[in-house]
């Protein structure tokens, strides 16, 4: 195959540059609204290219607004679900993949065939459960789920534990190291690139999770960043709600976002290479 000439080089570039523009268009029509002013905000006047710099929106929305508390509030149950999504999985994933017992490959299918199930499914159990255990209103019901291995990133960083090579278990045993030491010292190490893909998945999940604290979140206090984007849009006597304001919230939202997906995207590349390096064996 012939190499591309400086004519097709040109127009494929103007073509990506066209196409990051379209795609960016909600967020720059985002950024011109959260700089807007009040009075055009009333007036619904917003363009597309900021016109006003309105820049104490920031801080309006974070003395008078509790963004600050709803940001706390996101920080908290995203770190430790991440905390727990990567402990857990990890464990269960070098079980399946090291520890060969009887009935461990039925058991890895029946974890995969509970992906198959609806979350609409479950809802309504989960939080009948939770309610008995008087965890509505708290973060547990957000945070506990997660140090419960779940099924896509068990078989993500299995497949992933399948590659290595087991040479380097056996010889860890032969210095007398057992499975918690081969686990902890050799496994989670080479199997960092992975357990930063499920980082990264984990934490865009849960910093923009709405269904969740929606259901078990009642007091504003404890409301994370998405629940408090959309408390926001709540105004009564048919007044506009604050779009500038909102909007200032949301990039607060989204921002976070782009910049782990910008800085952790080979991370994310390696997990889609290594999910199907390795069949269910």
């Amino acid at each position: 195959m012939s190499n591309p000439s400086a004519v097709e080089k040109t127009i494929s570039y103007i073509f990506l540059i066209l196409v990051g523009v379209l795609l960016a268009s909600p967020f720059l029509y985002m950024v011109s609204i959260a700089l807007a002013s009040d009075a055009t905000t009333v007036k619904s006047a917003f363009t597309f290219v900021p016109k006003e710099f309105q820049w104490s929106n920031f801080y309006t929305i974070f003395t008078h607004n509790n963004l600050g508390t709803y940001l706390k509030n996101s920080v908290i149950i995203t770190v430790f679900t991440i905390i727990g999504s990567v402990l857990s999985a990890s464990v269960v994933s070098y079980g399946f993949a090291r520890i060969k017992a009887k009935g461990s490959r039925f058991l890895f299918i029946v974890l995969l065939s509970t992906m198959m199930i609806p979350g609409e499914v479950t809802m309504v159990p989960q939080f009948i459960i939770f309610r008995h255990l008087d965890w509505i209103n708290t973060f547990y019901p957000l945070i506990v789920p997660s140090f419960f291995a779940g099924a896509f990133n068990v078989f993500l960083i299995r497949q992933f534990v399948m590659s290595i090579p087991k040479s380097l278990d056996e010889a860890a045993m032969i210095d007398g190291m057992g499975h918690p030491g081969i686990y902890w010292k050799i496994i989670m190490p080479l199997t960092y690139p992975i357990l930063a893909a499920i980082a990264i998945f984990s934490f865009s999940y849960n910093w923009g999770n709405f269904m969740g604290p929606l259901i078990y979140i009642n007091d504003p206090e404890k409301m994370p960043l998405a629940l408090g984007v959309q408390l926001l849009t709540t105004v009564g006597g048919g007044q506009m709600p604050p779009w500038n304001l909102v909007m200032v919230a949301s990039l607060f939202l989204t921002i976070p976002m782009v910049l782990v997906y910008l800085f952790g995207q080979r991370y994310v590349y390696e997990a889609n290479i290594s999910g199907g390096s390795s069949g269910i064996k």
